[in-house]
């Protein structure tokens, strides 16, 4: 039985498109839920034939931290994928879905938003991407898998991080088949 999983994306999605395209995971991706009723990653999901919502953050955080765990409560979600979703998860949530995230550092170097300006104002020659169990902190769950990526002389924000979005989607579906074996299923 494939597992059932929800894709949480906030904006362009090529991280989702990434999983969406991945044929040789044994998963069925229920629903993509994003916080941005612009996200492009929405447009990704609907013309793959998945199921859409958006739960913008609009009145208070309780709110939307209820919205969130109902919708997924309602998708009996066996597997919750945080690609490029820019929210940090009530620990309602995390502790109660199993959720990983992809970030774009080898964490615990550089969390937060802002990983791949960080990476370069630290002059670091090595960063890159790790997908990790998300828990109640940001970025501080157990590490899973990671892969380096070099950071090249006239590297800026832009060119680093597009590198590195290159790795990650390879990394995140990668880390998803290694983990599929491990999920209890709703069954």
């Amino acid at each position: 039985m494939a597992a059932r999983v929800v894709l949480l994306a906030s904006g362009s999605g090529s991280l989702a498109q990434a999983i969406i395209d991945a044929e040789e995971l044994d998963i069925e991706i229920v629903a993509l839920i994003s916080d941005n009723p612009d996200a492009h990653a929405l447009t990704r999901a609907k013309e793959a034939n998945i199921q859409t919502f958006v739960i913008p953050m609009k009145n208070s955080r309780d709110e939307w931290n209820q919205g969130i765990i109902q919708t997924v409560v309602s998708l009996s979600a066996d597997l919750v994928v945080s690609a490029g979703f820019m929210r940090i998860l009530p620990a309602d949530f995390v502790n109660r879905f199993p959720t990983i995230n992809s970030h774009p550092a080898l964490l615990p170097q550089f969390p937060g938003a802002h990983a791949v300006r960080d990476a370069l104002a630290a002059g670091v020659l090595v960063t890159g991407t790790t997908v990790h169990w998300v828990d109640d902190g940001v970025d501080t769950g157990p590490i899973i898998t990671q892969m380096e990526v070099p950071v090249l002389p006239g590297d800026d924000e832009a060119t680093l991080h597009e590198r590195i979005k290159k790795v990650e989607r390879g990394l995140i579906v990668a880390t998803i088949a290694l983990i599929l074996p491990t999920l209890e299923r709703n069954v």
